[in-house]
């Protein structure tokens, strides 16, 4: 097959459907210090962005019927991973992610296989699952956005 040059340059949005939309928008604006840059309150749904991505959040229509993602019989977002300009700022967003209310904590910052990448894993608020990276590699590039 030749090589060729792709149609897509990247993500323009993940769209993720919630549980709770206010609580789960707080999560990524008050907690992780995104902006909302939209919203359609007849829908309902919120627009967030850390500046480089943006998340679409959708309010499922009953949250008392949604059901938890199950990576082993779901097809789906198995998890939303977002990254990490340095080590110290991984740190110190996950003390902060971890003593927010309502987080569950999968595993706190450690290597990803045998490194040199650093990550970890939460539910937010919502249940929706957060990897949080840090990849050394990469680091001079991220600090320069």
């Amino acid at each position: 097959m030749a090589a060729s040059t792709p149609y897509t340059v990247g993500v323009d949005h993940i769209g993720l459907s919630v549980r709770n939309l206010e609580s789960t928008c707080r999560f990524f604006c008050d907690c992780l210090g995104w902006s909302v840059i939209g919203e359609r309150p007849d829908y309902p749904a919120a627009f967030v962005s850390d500046g480089c991505q943006v998340v679409t959040l959708w309010q499922v229509q009953s949250p008392e019927r949604a059901a938890e993602f199950d990576r082993r019989a779901n097809v789906g977002l198995h998890h939303l991973a977002l990254a990490v300009a340095d080590r110290e700022r991984l740190e110190a967003l996950h003390e902060r992610v971890a003593n927010w209310p309502n987080v569950v904590v999968e595993f706190g910052p450690e290597l990803s296989g045998k490194g040199p990448k650093i990550h970890f894993m939460v539910l937010e608020p919502g249940g929706i699952r957060l990897e949080f990276a840090y990849d050394p590699r990469l680091e001079a590039a991220r600090k320069r956005r």
